[in-house]
């Protein structure tokens, strides 16, 4: 199938209702007035928060889990710069919460788990952190987990679960009970304080008791500027975005499923018609929305280069171009991923990968994968520059915008209608990391800046 070169009478038609009706229904929304401040069609619309927290619809509260600084189980600090999360079920109905911390290898020792002057990183072995770093700076990003009671809506404990690594910003769940947290860095051994290469992947297990990971570079999954990773269920590929404004889209073929240490095989998605195709839509010919398009993978070499080109060889052997993958979640038999700015006008775009039957198996030649364009947004009134995203229970995607001005949380349904489900109101700080609790209950998010971890309740589906 081919790019279309212009929007079809039909797109056109598409996205005059858009504007007209302040939803999206799969299509471009072009010339539309800025936040519309759509509501749910059964919540109704975002009422201000008193405490200026969180505005959110008639009848939904929120609960602060956590803030940054705070002393956990294990004796260390809430760490800041909480971003991508994932929700386990756990013993006695507990709900068990991964979160990652995107903080960098220059960070102040107050960004970090271990106090005044990093003098907690006393307690820990050689082994339990990554990168211990240079002139006694340590690399302090990594990942907490906290247990959670949704039917009091209370915190059980929290504890330092990976530690020693740089930037993680987002990742993925696996159907195995683990987290999989990215590093969004290329920083090598010597550069800066670090003193081992970074831009990894590596695996948390998810426990409710306060345990640190072993921290191991899941290296064949390729070293390049991670962001988050999605599972597919039944084959145990990973899947994989790259924040990079020449990122590739990439799965992983592990030798043996559920044990990615074992090694396996990293491949980038093309199109089968067209070769390095450039899907950003920063000019023409563009990709149109809702056409589904036919892919193959490629496989790659070299894929801990220390060059950091991967994504340019890939895109020269017939890969294709994304601009910044972000955010990823497997749902409704799919794989969603956001482009931060993909589009005309670089305000985003949400895309689809239905898997093949055959997925990962030499028979998806005859059966391939399909990719559509499900989102693309033109109007910075129904979705700027999103980011992390989930799959709600009910098959809704929910997107945490990372843009300019004022911040929400937007849902997308699967017939592609969009609203505003909350407004950050403690300032203009990125949400991030918004993932449902096991039961549903409870939808978690953290407000970045302000170093919060919020609990959301409501009548979802009621």
């Amino acid at each position: 199938m081919s790019f279309s070169r212009s929007l079809s009478r039909r797109h056109f038609l598409r996205t005059a209702s858009a504007c007209s009706l302040g939803f999206l229904g799969l299509s471009q929304l072009v010339g539309c007035a800025p936040r519309k401040l759509v509501p749910h069609a059964r919540w109704g619309p975002i009422l201000r928060d008193p405490a200026r927290v969180l505005d959110l619809p008639q009848g939904f509260r929120y609960h602060i889990v956590s803030r940054v600084g705070d002393l956990m189980a294990d004796g260390f600090r809430v760490p800041h710069r909480a971003d991508g999360m994932a929700a386990f079920p756990g013993p006695d109905g507990m709900t068990l919460v991964v979160r990652n911390h995107e903080v960098s290898s220059k960070a102040n020792w107050a960004e970090g788990a271990f106090g005044r002057g990093n003098s907690m990183m006393t307690k820990l072995t050689a082994p339990q952190i990554y990168d211990r770093g240079a002139d006694g700076q340590p690399c302090l990003g990594g990942t907490t987990t906290f247990v959670y009671d949704t039917r009091n809506q209370t915190l059980v404990r929290e504890f330092l679960s990976l530690t020693g690594t740089v930037r993680n910003c987002a990742g993925g769940p696996t159907p195995w009970q683990s987290w999989i947290t990215c590093e969004e860095t290329v920083q090598r051994a010597g550069d800066g304080n670090c003193t081992r290469d970074h831009g990894y992947c590596f695996e948390v297990p998810a426990t409710a008791h306060p345990t640190l990971a072993a921290p191991v570079p899941l290296k064949a999954m390729g070293r390049f500027n991670h962001e988050a990773v999605a599972v597919h269920p039944d084959s145990g590929i990973v899947y994989q975005t790259e924040d990079s404004h020449t990122g590739l889209l990439y799965r992983f073929l592990p030798n043996t499923p559920g044990e990615l240490t074992a090694g396996g095989r990293l491949q980038a998605l093309a199109l089968r018609d067209r070769p390095s195709a450039d899907t950003r839509n920063w000019s023409a010919p563009y990709v149109p929305l809702q056409e589904s398009f036919s892919v193959d993978w490629l496989d790659l070499d070299e894929v801990e280069n220390p060059n950091n080109d991967l994504r340019l060889r890939g895109f020269a052997d017939g890969a294709a171009r994304f601009a910044r993958g972000e955010g990823m979640w497997y749902g409704n038999d799919a794989v969603y991923f956001a482009c931060t700015n993909g589009g005309p006008r670089k305000l985003g775009q949400v895309w689809r990968y239905v898997p093949s039957t055959a997925e990962g198996t030499p028979a998806e030649q005859a059966a391939p994968g399909m990719l559509q364009l499900f989102v693309e947004s033109q109007d910075p009134g129904l979705i700027e520059n999103c980011d992390n995203l989930t799959v709600a229970p009910w098959g809704d995607v929910v997107l945490c915008e990372d843009g300019s001005g004022d911040q929400y949380l937007v849902g997308v349904t699967p017939d592609g209608a969009i609203y505003q489900f909350a407004r950050n109101a403690t300032g203009n700080s990125e949400m991030a990391g918004a993932t449902f609790s096991p039961d549903g209950t409870t939808l978690f998010v953290n407000i970045q800046h302000e170093g919060l971890t919020l609990a959301i309740t409501g009548p979802w589906l009621g």
